[in-house]
């Protein structure tokens, strides 16, 4: 009998400092290969700061019991972790310049850059797949566009086929829908649900309930620090549990496959 395959993420009794403030607590979570999670939780629980932990940018405090395990390996080469996972998030997007292109922006991915500056030499092989990715993601006709010429709807695009670009196993998406209007909010959720059912694992992490796809299983619930539920997503999104969680009265209502809340 095969041996069952590993976790990608495995963190196990995970505390984190901000400077005098203990941001995680002794966090402990596993995300399966493939799996689509939604962490959910209102600002200041912790959520940038556990994105930030998984992307090496934070760094836990050391103890005996405590361990960040991807795909079963506790140490990485961070070139190898990009083809695991792909990151979409705001703080990359405020980075990046504006007169650089939207193929400059996916083709960066490859140096760990927000641009292609001089220094850097693009092989042919990259500029394929981040052509490809910017194809797959309908705005092959932004590669020549600069930031600074785009909606925000297609600037976050441009990010994701800037993840994409790795073709890497799961897609991290922080915040997604900030600063996106109606429509933009619409076109990255069917996004988002569009990579689920190609097989990408999907994680969300957002303080917003709408944002949660169908394709969504699975909802974490990050509270001061701590994960106060785990589970599947009809028994964790409740009104007791919500109220709780944003501290203020609120009702849940289901349309169309996705939550919504009134306060």
């Amino acid at each position: 009998m095969a041996d069952p395959a590993p976790p990608l993420l495995e963190l196990r009794n995970v505390s984190v400092m901000r400077g005098d403030c203990l941001a995680l607590d002794r966090i402990s979570l596993r995300i399966e290969q493939g799996e689509h999670l939604c962490i959910l939780g209102p600002n200041g629980c912790g959520k940038s700061t556990l994105i930030k932990t998984l992307t090496r940018e934070c760094y836990p405090i050391a103890g005996g019991d405590s361990s960040i395990r991807i795909l079963g390996r506790d140490r990485w080469n961070i070139f190898e972790l990009r083809a695991l996972l792909g990151i979409v998030s705001p703080d990359l997007l405020a980075a990046c310049t504006t007169d650089a292109t939207g193929l400059d922006v996916v083709l960066s991915g490859f140096f760990s850059s927000t641009r292609i500056f001089p220094n850097h030499q693009p092989l042919e092989e990259h500029r394929q797949r981040a052509e490809t990715a910017l194809a797959r993601l309908g705005i092959g006709h932004m590669a020549n566009r600069l930031l600074a010429e785009m909606s925000t709807g297609e600037a976050k695009r441009t990010l994701i086929a800037r993840a994409l670009a790795h073709e890497p196993q799961t897609l991290l998406f922080d915040e997604a829908g900030n600063a996106l209007d109606i429509a933009g909010q619409v076109e990255l959720r069917d996004t988002m649900r569009e990579l689920a059912r190609a097989g990408l694992g999907i994680v969300l992490v957002t303080h917003h309930v709408s944002e949660i796809i169908p394709e969504v299983e699975r909802v974490v619930l990050l509270e001061e620090g701590r994960i106060i539920a785990d589970g599947a997503k009809e028994k964790v999104l409740t009104d007791e549990a919500l109220s709780r969680l944003f501290g203020i009265t609120v009702r849940l209502f289901r349309e169309d496959g996705y939550f919504y809340l009134h306060a």
